[in-house]
């Protein structure tokens, strides 16, 4: 059988091709008033890996898993978790229509900055870093957890909890480890979200098949089952009430903090190939499949826990158990070290999306230091920016060590700095905005948008509502403090996005 080889000139055109793809990135670049200065030398695939990596199913999906069960039981995850992932669509499709017609590395602030005006822009910027910071601080909390409760179900009475301060310390070299990884190059971080893309997807894919070959039998009637799990029931996750239509809607909270972080594919525009077309197909192409791995895999689980109410009973520990249960010892302990390799990857593409956000909302001078924040090292990457944003997690997690609080906060802040460049854009569609991107819904866009805002505003309602009223302190005070800055004019964009 004859084996066909790309000739020489079939290389040299696809290195045109690419040329003329780069060449036209940076004179869209250039047209709305910046630079090339990071390294483009992303992939489509990439693109899309690096937001896939970051909403990682095998992080929020299993380190919250909780937070749906022990809320009304398998019906969180059967009937919850479409509901919320089909408005996270609409959502990321939304975004998607502007990163086309905006692919730049500031992504939200930029777009609410064009859309609306500078104050918009740098409201919105600050919503966004704030979660970007604080998702990295949920990531990386929630892989130290993960480790030590994995290590707890495989050596059992032998493993002793560690400390408070064993987990500052291991999450800071977490966090650091990330840093040095992102800092070297986008070649690396590259290299391994690539990695992730298809190392999240074997994994879920092995999850699901060894709970379903090792359960005892399937109970699909759970999915659709609806327990009252709060208080004791459910390990006190939730509150005790009797309102199952409320525990009902607080599960939407696993999803909803799981599949955020798609933003990362428009935080990396200026170091994609082909930003304009790419950046929306992996804004959007991530939140389908992590929506639907992320549903298979957990409902995988959940059909296959051998007694619901002894499993809701564990609370935090309720996914661990129900593993433990099925599994044999060493095929549980390679599959749980299999998923904290996914969420190590997951924290360290979080870093990318967040730095680069740090480095263009710098270069448009809304931080403080915005000369030093915005440079770019000889690595080709924002190195101070890069130190920034993890000591700021790191500072996060000292401040706020308990997770549920950390993922609360995280998820509400991103979904603002969403809904703001969506509202925005829904005001300004077909008024000042009426150059758009390759990628476009047509006349989807206006009736799309409206669920956007519509599934946003609910989400964010839910997450600051009792019991979750420290996430809406935190929340309340940050938006009081940036009104007080522009009030004062100590905020504010000091240059006018194009």
């Amino acid at each position: 059988m004859t084996q066909t080889h790309p000739t020489h000139s079939q290389t040299h055109q696809e290195a045109d091709e690419r040329s003329r793809e780069i060449n036209e990135d940076i004179r869209i670049l250039e047209k709305l008033g910046y630079q090339q200065e990071l390294l483009r030398r992303m992939s489509g695939f990439s693109n899309y890996a690096i937001s896939l990596s970051i909403i990682c199913i095998l992080a929020g999906g299993i380190t919250s898993f909780h937070v749906g069960y022990c809320s009304v039981g398998g019906a969180s995850i059967g009937l919850g978790w479409p509901i919320v992932c089909l408005f996270s669509w609409i959502v990321a499709a939304t975004m998607g229509q502007v990163a086309s017609a905006y692919p730049t590395a500031g992504g939200l602030y930029h777009w609410a900055t064009v859309l609306g005006n500078e104050r918009w822009g740098w409201i919105t910027g600050w919503f966004n870093l704030a979660g970007l910071v604080t998702v990295l601080a949920a990531i990386d909390v929630g892989l130290y957890q993960f480790v030590t409760s994995s290590l707890a179900q495989v050596l059992g009475e032998s493993w002793q909890t560690p400390s408070i301060y064993v987990q500052h310390l291991s999450v800071a070299f977490i966090v650091l480890s990330q840093a040095w990884l992102n800092y070297r190059g986008i070649r690396y971080t590259t290299w391994l979200t690539d990695f992730s893309g298809y190392w999240i997807l074997i994994v879920a894919t092995a999850l699901t098949i060894c709970v379903l070959a090792f359960a005892k039998s399937w109970n699909f009637t759970e999915l659709i089952t609806f327990r009252n799990f709060s208080g004791d029931a459910g390990g006190n996750v939730w509150p005790q009430t009797g309102q199952l239509g409320w525990l009902f809607v607080l599960g939407f909270l696993l999803p909803a903090y799981t599949i955020t972080g798609f933003d990362a594919s428009a935080h990396t525009s200026e170091e994609t190939i082909g930003a304009a077309k790419h950046v929306p197909q992996g804004i959007v192409r991530s939140v389908l499949v992590s929506g639907i791995a992320g549903w298979i895999m957990l409902c995988a689980v959940v059909i296959s826990i051998p007694d619901p109410t002894a499993a809701a009973a564990q609370g935090v520990n309720v996914f661990f158990w129900t593993l433990g249960q099925l599994l044999p010892n060493w095929l549980n302990g390679l599959l749980l070290a299999s998923i904290a390799v996914a969420q190590y990857i997951c924290g360290l593409a979080t870093v990318t999306s967040a730095s680069r956000m740090v480095y263009a909302f710098a270069r448009d001078g809304g931080l403080p230091a915005s000369r030093q924040l915005r440079r770019v090292g000889s690595y080709k990457t924002p190195g101070l920016a890069i130190l920034v944003v993890s000591i700021a997690a790191i500072a996060f997690t000292l401040y706020t060590p308990v997770y549920s609080t950390i993922t609360l906060v995280c998820a509400i802040l991103l979904y603002l700095s969403y809904v703001l460049p969506t509202l925005l854009g829904l005001m300004a569609h077909g008024r000042s905005w009426t150059s758009m991107g390759p990628w476009q819904l047509g006349g989807w866009y206006r009736p799309l948008a409206v669920l956007a805002i519509l599934g946003c505003s609910v989400l964010i309602a839910i997450g600051m509502a009792p019991p979750n009223e420290k996430a809406l302190y935190f929340v309340l005070a940050m938006t009081a403090v940036l009104l007080l800055m522009l009030a004062t004019g100590l905020g504010g964009l000091k240059r006018k996005a194009s």
